[in-house]
């Protein structure tokens, strides 16, 4: 509420001031933010790093698996070059799903810092037309 003086309202300082610019800057960020995730640019990415991390851990845990194998059991020369084989198979797999997450976090830190400075010019535009 504002005071009345002769007869006019006069805003209170906050709703001019430091305060209301900072809380519109706010009030900017956190709708571009959800552009940005209802956008599908940053929530794809980490669904995708998210799919391709637990990949990679079950992965991990074959070989893992196959290793205990080779290890422990006694095996033919056949059975034993067939869970080599199979090793290698998953090695290489869990090397390609390393090498894809890499990648995608490499894609989310550009899509991160684009969203950043997309905000910075928002909020510096914004602090240039009220003054």
């Amino acid at each position: 509420m504002g005071r009345r003086r002769e007869g006019l309202s006069v805003a209170r300082e906050e709703d001019t001031g430091a305060g209301w610019l900072l809380g519109n800057l706010m009030r900017r960020h956190k709708e571009m933010t959800s552009v940005f995730l209802h956008g599908n640019m940053l929530l794809s990415n980490l669904v995708q790093i998210d799919g391709l991390e637990e990949k990679l851990a079950r992965c991990r845990q074959t070989v893992e698996e196959v290793d205990l194998k080779l290890r422990r059991e006694k095996l033919s020369p056949e059975g034993r070059k067939s869970l080599e084989r199979e090793r290698n198979l998953l090695m290489t797999k869990a090397d390609n799903y390393e090498k894809e997450l890499s990648a995608l976090h490499k894609e989310n830190r550009k899509n991160a810092a684009l969203a950043v400075a997309v905000g910075l010019l928002i909020a510096l535009i914004y602090a240039c037309w009220t003054m």
